[in-house]
């Protein structure tokens, strides 16, 4: 179980996280029902931003590459732009499947299956949902998960 001291550095995390994209961390109201509509509004917000962002991504890294390319005569010049350009392309091709996995959580908001674990139906929990926006599984489901991964990946 985390310490108090633990919840409170991911709740800093997680809100510096969400300010870069320009929200405010939700604030639940008692009682208030797991994905009510003020909640999917929240995270359809949060996905959006962050697709916005990483599209912005995109487009520097092709104006970037564009811009930058060049036939330097030297081959270590030369090496040196080619490895740049391929750090370059490998985050991009990260982001790509991330933006897959936003899509896969909108379209899980709009069929209003968003939120809910995947493998054991639980919530997930608005604070972890605001760390990881595309989660499907609960915690503790993704902490088995990661155990089996272990064992088999030994």
């Amino acid at each position: 179980m985390p310490s108090k001291k633990d919840s409170k550095a991911t709740a800093a995390a997680t809100a510096t996280t969400l300010r870069a994209l320009g929200i405010e961390p939700y604030i639940e109201k008692s009682g208030e029902e797991f994905m009510s509509e003020k909640q999917v509004e929240h995270f359809r917000a949060i996905l959006m931003a962050w697709k916005k962002q990483l599209m912005e991504e995109v487009d520097r890294t092709v104006s970037h590459m564009k811009d930058e390319a060049a036939n330097f005569p030297d081959p270590v010049d030369r090496a040196s732009q080619e490895e740049e350009f391929s750090l370059e392309l490998r985050t991009r091709d990260r982001e790509r499947k991330l933006l897959k996995k936003i899509a896969k959580s909108v379209v899980a908001l709009d069929e209003e299956d968003y939120g809910y674990c995947g493998a054991c139906g639980v919530e997930i929990g608005i604070r972890r949902l605001e760390a990881r926006p595309t989660a499907t599984l609960c915690i503790d489901c993704k902490t088995l998960d990661e155990i089996k991964e272990k064992h088999v990946n030994r």
